[in-house]
């Protein structure tokens, strides 16, 4: 796997100071889709041509969490960037992929947490530019933090999402029902940006996951031939 979070997650584990213990850590997983052998989805990824392009700015173990969903995004996104957020350290090369001409970016986050005229609710992107995305992959409550200490964001339009179903990520638990996981919110965008296909493929690739993930927590075996399967398999 040679995609922006693979690549970013062998960096961080090349500087860690000790192992990134996850639940299940005892058990073999495959180095492509991190889950246990008998569960793969390598079969399964779908790789969906876009105009539109995400960044992921990931707080600091989340490129190592099996149950991260950025990476999903990085499998069907071919335009997808990641890198690790610290406080007083920044990637020169997120900066300059900000600054380049060819893309629109945009900050998704709540609008309530900025200044009224930062937020925008539709993607309008001018001529002869593509959207670009920039999601902050982290819990609520680190991606707040990596909101209000991210200056050199403070420039960036705020898309700010009004998502009309509720979260159906089953992997890590929540609060709220309404706070939507990476890979959810990144459909909710490229729909927006009229990427229809990549945003249904991409949510059917995260029912897929999710359901190979639980099922191999149990465990117990997986039905191929399900309507979960069925719907992502127009993708592949």
């Amino acid at each position: 796997m040679s995609h922006a979070v693979a690549r970013l997650r062998a960096s961080r584990l090349a500087t860690s100071k000790k192992p990134f213990l996850a639940r299940g850590c005892r058990a073999l997983r495959c180095q492509d889709c991190r889950l246990v052998p008998s569960h793969c989805v390598c079969a399964w990824r779908p790789r969906i041509a876009a105009q539109s392009a995400v960044c992921l700015l990931m707080h600091d173990v989340e490129a190592l969490k099996p149950s991260n969903t950025g990476w999903l995004i990085a499998d069907v996104v071919a335009d997808t960037s990641a890198f690790g957020w610290l406080r007083t350290v920044v990637d020169p090369a997120l900066p300059a992929l900000l600054g380049d001409p060819q893309w629109q970016p945009y900050l998704v986050f709540p609008g309530e947490y900025t200044a009224p005229e930062r937020v925008v609710s539709e993607v309008a992107v001018a001529p002869g530019k593509r959207p670009l995305f920039v999601l902050l992959d982290a819990t609520w409550s680190e991606a707040r933090k990596m909101f209000r200490k991210s200056p050199y964001l403070d420039s960036l339009p705020v898309l700010s999402l009004q998502p009309e179903q509720l979260s159906r990520y089953r992997l890590r638990r929540s609060k709220r029902d309404d706070h939507l996981c990476t890979a959810e919110v990144a459909a909710l965008c490229l729909e927006l940006a009229g990427d229809q296909r990549a945003a249904d493929g991409l949510n059917a690739y995260l029912d897929v996951f999710s359901e190979h993930y639980l099922a191999a927590k149990a465990p117990r075996a997986i039905d191929l031939d399900d309507e979960l399967h069925r719907r992502l398999q127009a993708f592949l």
